[in-house]
């Protein structure tokens, strides 16, 4: 059987999309391993099912490379909207989508029917260590001294949906794929971790490398970015209610941390295609 996909990036975020608004997808979890597969896949960090919602215009599930399904991706879901905006799906500058981590908002900015941008309200930052989780004597994990991956840190600890872990290190020093793992499968983090090593570069700007839950080194993370530009305004380092420049491996991403944080980015369709199921 032959199914329809489209796949598509935002910072170098890549997935492989779905639309299932009007036919479902059977076994997703092992079909993301198959076709996430660089080699003998169609490759990407995983697939995101565009589904029907009772509760808003769409719903996106979104699974990783290694079959676990993931609660949000702030890059994967702009680019679900740039597909609802232009298949005319949801023909609306102004969407909600469904996620595991609750209903999200999206602003689209079409240019001659086309969307390059969007932003995402990614909710509020959660420092409560329960709510994350981690595993720690402290009721918040911010700028916490801690000894992981073989030597001491100083950890911040938020959840955006998904749990992550901000390092201020400078990301080009990291051996990510040794370090990540210690830090996705520490005992501290019972559901696991996003590990985010991030350094400031300017007034209102950071550089970052990611290492992914179920996914590893990708180029980009759209909660990762709000978690770190979370934790900066956190510990001090910017002020609240200004965009901070995010810059990853595969992209700028632009993010405002107030009473809730705002996601702006790029999203972009690759390429179309069918797939045998």
């Amino acid at each position: 059987m032959l199914r329809k996909f489209v796949k598509m990036e935002g910072a170098g975020n890549d997935y492989i999309y779905f639309d299932c608004l009007r036919e479902p997808l059977a076994s997703p979890e092992n079909l993301a391993v198959r076709l996430s597969d660089r080699h003998r896949g169609i490759g990407g960090d995983g697939i995101v099912l565009i589904c029907p919602s009772g509760r808003a215009d769409a719903k996106m599930r979104m699974f990783n490379a290694d079959g676990s399904e993931g609660k949000m991706c702030g890059n994967a879901i702009r680019c679900v909207g740039k597909y609802l905006f232009e298949s005319g799906a949801v023909p609306k500058s102004e969407m909600e989508i469904e996620t595991l981590s609750g209903i999200k908002r999206l602003w689209l900015f079409p240019e001659g029917g086309t969307v390059r941008r969007v932003r995402v309200d990614m909710g509020k930052a959660e420092f409560a260590a329960a709510k994350i989780p981690v595993n720690l004597p402290s009721a918040q994990i911010i700028d916490y001294p801690l000894r992981l991956a073989g030597m001491q840190r100083r950890i911040t600890c938020v959840s955006m949906g998904n749990p992550h872990c901000v390092v201020f290190e400078d990301p080009d020093g990291i051996e990510l794929d040794a370090v990540g793992p210690l830090f996705e499968n520490a005992s501290v983090f019972p559901q696991r971790v996003n590990t985010e090593f991030v350094q400031k570069t300017g007034e209102r700007s950071l550089k970052m490398r990611v290492w992914e839950r179920g996914s590893g080194e990708t180029l980009a993370c759209g909660t990762g970015a709000c978690a770190a530009a979370a934790a900066s305004v956190a510990i001090g380092m910017f002020p609240r209610g200004e965009d901070i420049t995010v810059r990853l491996p595969g992209g700028e991403l632009v993010v405002n941390v107030g009473d809730r944080v705002l996601m702006t980015g790029e999203a972009r369709m690759v390429f179309t295609g069918e797939t045998e199921l």
